[in-house]
């Protein structure tokens, strides 16, 4: 008997012992937190300003009107530029707009979304803007699509600022893990994993038709998300396209709003069809009747990034990976349409990252990442040839115009002569300010 009790006192030291052991200890881990910043919808609608010639620094989606060039200044403004020639740009006016990432304009009315909100600019005299329209809250705001995290008592959400917050944790060594862990990467102010939109860009496509031929409106890039055909602009935002009156151009007035999807990122009309990119695929509107386009298909892919332009046979679809965008691929996707309601993929090309792209014919740019800019002949969908290779710069966006290329970068904006398009001529270049 005397054995046993032994033993059992053996048994209890040692778990004291072990218990002992287990010694709580604190740590700090710093992490990334995003944290809004807001402004009040008072300040926020006073501050479209019309300004003297400002320097590039952040340029976006470019857009031709008649002899002019706009470039988006992103989430600041829209430069105004006298391009009637393309080899000696001049900058003519800024136009302060907060929150700006997408332009179009009919009849001398610039339509510019602000955030929430979309704007009527008459622009007849470019040096002499006036706002004579804003429809409030129109879209859902860019910096949170999904209404997650926005209060709207504090005013409208204008950017994310990332801090470094220091966190206590505490815990023991019972577990047998005695290292601590980081839970790693970027959170919101409630710990929650931050889903806003790219913060180094707010870049939210369309070598487009010119509105049936109407040589009063303007033509955009093929990342944009505002277009214009006949007499209705249309919009899309993550999930929904929007129609708007447009026949009295001063007096933009909401026609209807239709659910597409999810994750939508670009529109480009060719003729009466409206052509959509999203994450997941491309989606095919008949516009026959402009204020109520109706869906005709959809072309679905893996989840990737994908503007899309097209011309009477073929739609080019360029699918890029990336942090927002998910997937694998980073190719190009050229589809048979011609019969417009059964799209079919005659071949894949693998590229670097590609972006925006236009196409003149059978001459095709693709704005190719950190490969840069490449040209190809498309007559034979299956067999493309490669035309010239511009390699020095990280492109966005192109809009080719039937002789000039006009080609949004990180450090500028390029114009280039392709008359001969296996060998490009850069007429000038606009670089960015380093200040």
């Amino acid at each position: 008997m005397k054995k046993y009790t032994n033993i059992g006192v053996i048994a209890i030291l040692a778990v004291i012992l072990l218990i002992g052991c287990c010694t709580p200890y604190t740590y700090q881990v710093t992490q990334k937190i995003y944290v809004p910043v807001y402004k009040s919808t008072e300040e926020f609608r006073n501050s479209v300003r019309q300004q003297s010639p400002q320097p590039l620094k952040n340029p976006g989606k470019i857009y031709v009107y008649q002899n002019y060039l706009l470039i988006n200044e992103v989430m600041e403004g829209v430069h105004i530029i006298d391009n009637s020639n393309p080899s000696a740009p001049n900058f003519v006016s800024f136009i302060a707009i907060p929150g700006n990432g997408d332009i179009a304009i009919k009849d001398n009315i610039l339509y510019a979304d602000s955030y929430i909100d979309l704007l009527a600019i008459d622009i007849s005299n470019p040096r002499s803007m006036k706002v004579v329209k804003r429809l409030d809250s129109l879209f859902p705001n860019p910096l949170d699509p999904n209404n997650y995290y926005m209060d709207r008592n504090k005013g409208v959400l204008v950017k994310w600022i990332i801090k470094d917050t220091v966190y206590n944790y505490s815990r023991s060594d019972c577990d047998g893990n005695t290292s601590p862990v980081s839970p790693g990467g970027a959170y919101y102010e409630d710990g929650s994993t931050f889903r806003g939109m790219d913060l180094q860009s707010g870049k939210s496509a369309n070598t487009n038709s010119t509105g049936g031929g109407n040589s009063n409106i303007g033509i955009g890039g093929s990342m944009a998300r505002i277009t214009i055909y006949d007499n209705y602009l249309y919009i899309v935002d993550q999930s929904n396209l929007q129609t708007l009156d447009i026949s009295s151009p001063s007096n933009p007035r909401p026609w209807n709003k239709i659910n597409i999807g999810w994750n939508i990122e670009t529109i480009f009309p060719y003729g009466d069809k409206l052509f959509i990119g999203s994450m997941t695929g491309m989606f095919i509107y008949d516009n026959s009747t402009p204020w109520n386009p109706t869906r005709l298909c959809q072309f679905t892919h893996a989840r990737s990034c994908d503007p899309v332009v097209a011309n009477d046979k073929y739609a080019y679809v360029t699918l890029r990976q990336g942090t927002r965008c998910g997937g694998g691929q980073n190719q190009l996707d050229i589809l048979d349409i011609t019969k417009i309601t059964n799209p079919v993929l005659l071949r894949s090309y693998p590229m670097q990252g590609p972006q925006g792209l236009g196409v003149d014919g059978t001459t095709l740019f693709i704005c190719d990442g950190v490969a840069g800019l490449k040209v190809f002949n498309v007559e034979d969908p299956k067999n493309i040839q490669l035309l010239d290779w511009e390699s020095d710069f990280k492109p966005y966006d192109v809009i080719p115009l039937g002789r000039v290329a006009i080609l949004s970068t990180s450090d500028g904006i390029y114009q280039y002569d392709y008359i001969n398009p296996k060998d490009l001529k850069l007429l000038s270049k606009i670089s960015i300010s380093k200040e």
